[in-house]
Order: C-alpha cells, then structure tokens, then sequence
C-alpha cells in the first residue's frame, strides 16, 4: 500500500494505492454502498461487512470533501480523498 498527502490548492489530496487484485469495473459505482461487497464468496468469518468505504465516504462528505476509485482487475486500486483546509485567520 503506497499513501501520498498533497496541497490540492485550498485543500488537501490523499491518494491511497494498493497492488491487489483491483476491483471489476462494474462493481466500482457500488462500492462505497454499504453492505456491498465485491467478492459475495466472503463472508462476516473470511471478509468484512461491506461498511469501510461507506463509513469513509460518509466521513469525507461531512466533511464537504469528496471521495473516487480507480481501479484495474489484477494490478490494484487507487483511492483519491479530498478535503477542504480552512486556513487559520492570523
């Protein structure tokens, strides 16, 4: 997993990269939907419960940012995280 933080002019880019076995295109558009999961194979004993993109994008709109996936089957997953930085009042 590579994790890159960069001035995104009046915010901040977070940029999250892992080299797994990405994400089908078809399923992209749903995985922050909660309880989705990509691989119906897993279950709550073997995987997760479908809630950690949800809860992320939940957490990134409160806090007016934005949220993307990129992704390409076998060579892994890019995640884009945007968010406002209020400058501090001297």
């Amino acid at each position: 997993v590579e994790v890159w933080v960069e001035n995104g002019g009046p915010g901040a880019r977070i940029r999250v990269r892992d080299y797994g076995p990405g994400v089908p295109e078809e399923h992209l558009p749903h995985i922050f939907d909660p309880f989705y999961r990509v691989d119906t194979d897993r279950n709550r004993t073997s995987g997760g419960v479908g809630l950690g993109l949800a809860i992320a994008k939940e957490i990134v709109t409160a806090h007016a940012g934005t949220i993307q996936a990129e992704s390409i089957v076998g060579l892994g997953t890019k995640f884009v995280v945007w968010l406002p930085v209020e400058r501090a009042k001297v």
